[in-house]
């Protein structure tokens, strides 16, 4: 974490929990940076809309086999059907919020469903709950779309059984989390303390200032220094946990007992929050709680040293879900049926198909293991999308955004600018975006002009999800 120890930069905190400057980090990066994500990163529901037609269907299907099950399916019947609260902890840029509503009132022909939905935008941050409901896709379903300033572990103004059906995406790794290993017979949780590169250091006047107002997190002040939070160097020690603090003990030395010794292992505790939060707010007999999120439940890969636990995306502090723990903490509170699934899984049921990722495809190409300019990426990512498009037809209408690289040969950049603007509105919406077995196919002989092996995607389509990979969890009440 520090790459010069005889040179330290100078420092701006303490040492905490992970956790705790997890939190603060991130509360900062979205008020400086939260109109500007998808620089940084892109997730699964940006902009493709796969994931939360998924979710729509599966709701429609399982509300309406409910209260066929319950005889409120009757034709001619006058008893009032009552509304469906869903709740999405974390909406992004509200993409799929859009998606999941438009899709529902769609599959609702005989408005039985989609008429008493009420749709919840949770955030704790102002600024990513005005940039989600102002998402074009809601203008048409304004009507039952709220939002609700709150932390995903204490939504105070919902009362207990109150919600069918919540949901959260790529969430999971964004909420605290503490890094904890076993020390022969203690357990020991890492702790950071923040320095600032001495480069940056030597641009501000006001030292004082600036430390104050990072303490404070307050970003008025923080907009009159240098940006920071590419140049934040971080120290590392291990200290006993300190349990008053730190639910579930129980649970987390158990499972740390099949772990060896001195191997860092994620311990997700604000996942373990809003488990517990969803299972005060889901009704006894409702759908249920989605999560989708990166990480594993596979022991050999959270018992090997060398993995990746976290990572940055511009200043932001993300961390891989360990799911085999958090499993066995939603066990332990009793917080329904636990099942899992891979991500791709959920989507090709929903769909009737096999499925496969962009970025998955774009790992079968010839080129893909071989050392390739950035730039060389893009033109490979912008001529495969250009391919699938010959045959691909989105839903929705809208223009992909793809930035072009500066620092490329001129005459490269040129020619990918004219492909950009080439690319169809209906086409492929995204780089991250999933691809079904038919739009493949259609699309073979395309690929295969860009230089793919239609053998080889197509085994990559019934692949199995590797041991780090996007996962569904569900918890569904007794």
């Amino acid at each position: 974490m520090l790459q010069d120890a005889d040179a330290l930069p100078q420092l701006i905190g303490d040492f905490k929990p992970v956790d705790q400057w997890q939190a603060h980090i991130n509360q900062l990066f979205y008020r400086f940076r939260g109109d500007q994500i998808r620089k940084f990163y892109q997730t699964f529901a940006s902009a493709d809309y796969r994931l939360a037609h998924a979710l729509a269907a599966d709701y429609f299907e399982k509300v309406t086999a409910r209260e066929k099950a319950e005889g409120k399916v009757q034709g001619g019947t006058s008893e009032p059907r009552p509304a469906l609260t869903v709740v999405e902890l974390g909406p992004g840029n509200g993409n799929l919020a859009a998606c999941f509503l438009s899709h529902l009132k769609t599959l609702d022909r005989d408005g039985l469903v989609y008429p008493r939905v009420h749709y919840l935008l949770v955030d704790w941050e102002q600024a990513v709950l005005d940039s989600a409901i102002s998402h074009p896709g809601l203008a048409a379903h304004h009507d039952r779309v709220r939002s609700l300033r709150s932390t995903v572990d204490h939504l105070a103004s919902l009362p207990d059984g109150s919600v069918d059906r919540m949901f959260c995406n790529e969430l999971w790794n964004d909420l605290p989390t503490k890094l904890m290993s076993r020390q022969g017979g203690e357990i020991e949780e890492e702790f950071l303390r923040p320095n600032l590169s001495d480069v940056l250091h030597a641009k501000i006047q006001d030292w004082a200032g600036f430390i104050r107002a990072f303490e404070a997190k307050d970003v008025d002040q923080l907009k009159q220094f240098p940006p920071f939070l590419d140049d934040l160097v971080w120290e590392r020690e291990y200290r006993t946990v300190e349990w008053k603090d730190v639910p579930y003990r129980k649970t987390i030395t158990e499972f740390l007992r099949r772990i060896d010794d001195q191997v860092v292992v994620p311990v997700n505790v604000g996942a373990y929050a809003s488990i517990k939060e969803a299972k005060r707010l889901l009704a006894p007999r409702a759908i249920g709680f989605s999560s989708f999120d990166a990480g594993t439940a596979d022991l050999k890969v959270l018992n090997d040293p060398d993995k990746p636990c976290s990572g940055q995306f511009g200043g932001q502090q993300s961390f891989m879900v360990n799911f085999a723990l958090a499993e066995a903490v939603a066990r332990q509170m009793e917080a329904g049926i636990v099942s899992m699934e891979s991500q791709r899984e959920f989507i090709g049921r929903s769909l009737g198909t096999n499925v496969l990722t962009l970025m998955d495809l774009l790992a079968t190409h010839p080129m893909a293991g071989k050392k390739m300019e950035p730039w060389e990426q893009d033109r490979l990512m912008l001529k495969t999308i250009k391919a699938l498009n010959e045959t691909y037809q989105s839903p929705y209408a809208a223009n992909i955004d793809f930035p072009i690289r500066a620092d490329m040969p001129i005459e490269e950049r040129d020619a990918l600018h004219v492909l950009v603007q080439e690319l169809k509105p209906t086409g492929v919406p995204d780089t991250v975006a999933y691809i079904t077995e038919e739009e493949l196919t259609l699309a073979s002989k395309d690929l295969e002009e860009v230089g793919y092996d239609p053998q080889t995607f197509h085994i990559a389509l019934s692949a199995p999800p590797g041991p780090v990979d996007y996962f569904h969890v569900s918890i569904r009440p007794r």
